[in-house]
């Protein structure tokens, strides 16, 4: 899957007003500052496409981007973000819960920050996955910051700790643009 065209097309804030635009939709989660933006200005190749940010929680609504004329990517809040009001919290949650009730959701991409082990909200979103019988893959972002020795390990403890299979984790960095081609491939198995 070549990305030929990407466009921003709406953010949404309000769970009655999810749109239906009859497309296949890959939805991206993750905890905050995972690098969910990063990983979608680098799948696809586009620098500027999602704002990126240092602070954590940047991501407070549900935002679509447009693929290839083809599918969306669709970014959503980031989970387990500890400086907003509980009531903040409930309406991601409340935004999120809807969202994949989507008819269009083919997939979910769950990003995880290699370095790190799963939190307990990472595995309460697998274990949402599965309970609702969601497709999804693991991202393990931010590869560059260990060696492949270390990414390696990394991978197969993720595998472990979430019981899905090492071929489900791709590892990408977008510092260092690799893992692209994976995820490429696995998008293209999703929409086809």
């Amino acid at each position: 899957m070549y990305v030929i065209n990407a466009e921003f097309i709406i953010s949404v804030s309000d769970a009655n007003k999810l749109p239906n635009y009859h497309m296949p939709e890959i939805a991206v989660v993750g905890k905050s500052n995972v690098g969910k933006s990063s990983f979608i200005n680098f799948i696809t190749d586009y620098k500027n496409l999602a704002r990126t940010s240092q602070e954590p929680g940047r991501t407070r609504l549900i935002n679509y981007f447009l693929i290839n004329k083809k599918f969306y990517l669709v970014d959503l809040p980031g989970y387990g973000y500890a400086r907003v009001s509980d009531a903040e919290k409930k309406k991601w949650a409340d935004l999120t819960d809807k969202y994949f009730e989507s008819e269009n959701l083919r997939h979910v991409f769950v990003l995880f920050d290699i370095r790190h082990e799963p939190t307990q909200n990472d595995i309460q979103m697998i274990d949402y996955l599965f309970r609702k019988n969601i497709d999804f893959s693991i991202i393990a972002t931010k590869a560059d910051k260990l060696s492949t020795m270390r990414q390696n390990i990394a991978r197969k403890r993720i595998a472990e700790s979430l019981n899905v299979g090492i071929n489900n984790v791709y590892v990408v960095s977008s510092i260092k643009k690799t893992g692209r081609d994976a995820v490429e491939l696995r998008i293209k198995q999703i929409l086809e």
